[in-house]
């Protein structure tokens, strides 16, 4: 039994990451994951399902940040980062820095030592009390203490004892700039947090707030949740239509980009197919709704990018562990240096301080926020640029990418065929042909048919079979009719002579007897060219699979330059030779969406193209591109990239500069120059490096995806 809820309120992805493994301790649930850059719970419960409340029983027995949790549907006003808590904390920030200037003005003869002492101690408790609060919970709960409340009250109160021990109120100085600059850092993350949940919203806030209805002559609103089928809607300039439908009124100009990438304008005709999140450019037009905003495809692809934080990349799985390991290994390293430097030198004061140091710059606050980020960030950038990846798992295997294995019409070829050529009879053989064909939704067989209409013929029809690969057999007004290929004419006992043309050859025969063929074309797509040469580019095999003659698909790869093929193949064969494709290298299928839907859920990352609205596609394909451009498999293989290169570099920059800075502070200390790295620049190696990596995470978004020169 699955779930998802809105949550929000947590202060950092640590708290969120420990609220997760204490969920995934309760013996009801089976899998929880929070996914705290889209402010989601996803849960698999065991047998009986959990309410909110119970929920947030369990996640406040080890957080205390006001968390709100609600059902998807709810509406939970977004967090501003100026409320009330945010001017509660500067309040006591600028009550610790008062403090500071009248404690070395006002104050500084030694004569008012202890007032000072007095002072500072009240303004650290209230600067810090809920630093200190939160790691007395985790004794009393018998939680690991080992994490950043600790290393924070360690730092401040160390600094602050050692002050008081040795009358030294610059001590008192560190220990209250510490928390003060914790405090501020952490506002200052907030607000990156914040501000980078908003842009990934915005890039990829396809969702309208409401709908204009046209009831009996007049416009009224409503929640687009509230449209029924053959509702008629109307949508004006600058609007964004608010669920899929027909245009049955009006002239405008829309725009696509939202849901396809593309930023050329398309023209309304009547009868034209629109989509929830398309935005009008110009003029206004009635549009007959055609699915309820729960099946349209904004909802879908919405859906697809919230559920993708259940899916965790590498990186993501590495922070996890690495905060787990990392935390007591710093504090463990901060306690031996304090000990043995103060042991070896005899200087325990410098050598304490020393080690709060290091405590403090140990934090993985850097490395636990941005990593996460940069893959949320990456499939933002996916979004906009009409690819749909549904989890952050697909973009770390598209970064491995070794061998794409391509279908050949509708993805390398336009799909739309065209008769070329009649040979026999030509009223007779179209005539039965289009019969044939009437009821079939193959493009072949619609390219047939074309805008013939065919009135009455299908309840004439008797015995209709469609035989997948071959063709379609069936009995009209007492005559047997076989149209399809040279297969099915040799399955069907038909006496032929086969003919070699560029091209597909349709047969057709009637009461067992050739009546002539057809010889139907398909166009390249001018971008398939692109795509495999930047696939060469990138040491990336191709590999083409069609159900076409050995002739067509031979063209196709001399043409495109493809590495290998395998021609005239079943459904199921193509699943064969993909399988026999599988192994030690990621492989990636690009097919259509409908036809090869076993072939792109069996491959490492499957591709369905061009299937806005395609319930078959959203439910076998890993990565969904929304318009029929291959490019765009190129594309997505870039985004996975830049989410990989930013990733590592935010862990290797994070661990390099904080460990440099640490090590400097241990050279200076023996160099007999304590004071080189003071407590304050210590704590912007934590809150400065977070904010500054967070940055380059929320920067994926403003990218733009460049393809090596060929």
């Amino acid at each position: 039994m699955k779930k998802s809820y809105y949550i929000c309120g947590f202060d950092c992805p640590n708290c969120a990451r420990k609220a997760e493994t204490h969920l995934n301790k309760h013996p009801l649930i089976d899998n929880a994951v929070i996914d705290f850059s889209k402010d989601r719970l996803h849960l698999e419960f065991k047998k009986e399902e959990l309410k909110p409340k119970e929920l947030l029983s369990i996640i406040h027995e080890v957080e205390d940040d006001p968390i709100e949790l609600c059902d998807l549907d709810d509406e939970i006003k977004q967090k501003s980062f100026f409320d009330k808590s945010f001017f509660f904390n500067l309040e006591r920030i600028l009550f610790g820095v008062v403090v500071i200037i009248l404690a070395f003005t006002a104050f500084k003869d030694d004569k008012y030592y202890w007032y000072v002492f007095g002072a500072f101690l009240i303004a650290i408790f209230i600067v810090s009390y809920d630093i200190y609060y939160s790691f007395i919970k985790k004794i009393t709960h018998k939680e690991n203490p080992i994490d950043e409340d600790l290393l924070l009250t360690l730092s401040s109160l160390g600094a602050f004892l050692v002050g008081a021990l040795t009358f030294e109120r610059e001590m008192f100085l560190e220990g209250l700039l510490v928390v003060i600059l914790f405090q501020v850092g952490g506002m200052v993350e907030e607000y990156a947090t914040i501000k980078s949940k908003k842009e990934i919203s915005d890039a990829i806030g396809l969702r309208v707030d409401s709908a204009n209805i046209l009831v009996n002559g007049e416009i009224k609103k409503v929640l687009p949740k509230e449209l029924k089928i053959n509702d008629v809607v109307i949508v004006s300039n600058g609007d964004i239509i608010p669920t899929d439908g027909e245009v049955i009124e009006g002239d405008a100009f829309i725009d696509t980009s939202s849901l396809t990438g593309e930023f050329v304008p398309i023209e309304t005709t009547k009868g034209l197919q629109v989509y929830s999140g398309y935005i009008l450019k110009s003029g206004s037009i009635k549009v007959r709704v055609t699915k309820t905003y729960k099946e349209s495809a904004v909802s879908k692809i919405l859906e697809l990018i919230t559920n993708s934080g259940t899916k965790k990349s590498k990186a993501d799985r590495f922070v996890s562990k690495f905060a787990r390991i990392y935390t007591p290994i710093i504090f463990a390293a901060g306690v031996l240096t304090l000990i043995i430097g103060g042991a070896v030198t005899g200087d325990w004061e410098d050598w304490v301080i020393l080690g709060l140091k290091m405590l403090v710059i140990g934090c993985p606050c850097a490395i636990v926020i941005s990593v996460p980020l940069a893959y949320f960030s990456a499939i933002g950038l996916a979004s906009k640029n009409g690819i749909v990846v549904k989890g952050a798992n697909y973009l770390d295997k598209l970064s491995e990418l070794k061998k794409v294995v391509l279908d050949k019409t509708g993805t390398l070829t336009e799909g739309v065929f065209e008769i070329q050529k009649v040979v026999g009879n030509e009223k007779e053989v179209l005539k039965y042909l289009r019969i044939a064909e009437s009821l079939s939704n193959h493009p072949i067989g619609k390219a047939i048919v074309g805008n013939e209409k065919l009135e009455n013929v299908g309840d004439l029809i008797e015995n209709y079979e469609e035989i997948a690969g071959y063709g379609v057999t069936l009995d009209y007004q007492g005559k047997s009719i076989v149209a399809g290929n040279s297969k099915l004419l040799d399955l069907a006992g038909i006496e032929f002579k086969e003919v070699q043309e560029h091209g597909v050859i349709v047969y057709c025969a009637v009461d067992n007897k050739l009546l002539g063929y057809v010889v139907l074309s398909d166009k390249i797509r001018a971008s398939s060219y692109l795509l495999i040469q930047y696939l060469k580019k990138d040491k990336i095999e191709t590999i083409l699979l069609t159900g076409d003659k050995e002739e067509n698909a031979k063209y196709l790869v001399d043409e495109l330059g493809i590495d290998r093929y395998h021609a005239e193949l079943l459904p199921q064969d193509k699943v064969s030779h993909l399988e026999s494709e599988l192994g030690d290298k990621v492989t990636a299928y690009v097919g259509d969406g409908i036809n090869d839907a076993a072939s792109i859920k069996q491959a490492d990352v499957g591709f369905a193209m061009g299937v806005i609205g395609s319930d078959v596609a959203v439910e076998c394909a890993d990565v969904v591109i929304m318009n029929d451009n291959p490019i765009k498999v190129h594309d997505a293989y870039r985004v996975s990239k830049i989410a990989r290169h930013t990733s590592i570099f935010n862990i290797v920059f994070a661990i390099v500069a904080k460990m440099s800075i640490e090590v400097a502070a241990i050279v200076t200390n023996l160099l007999g120059v304590p004071q080189y790295i003071p407590m304050w620049l210590a704590v912007l190696a934590d809150t400065g490096l977070t904010v500054l990596l967070v940055i380059n995470s929320l920067l994926i978004l403003y990218r733009k995806i460049r393809h090596k020169s060929i």
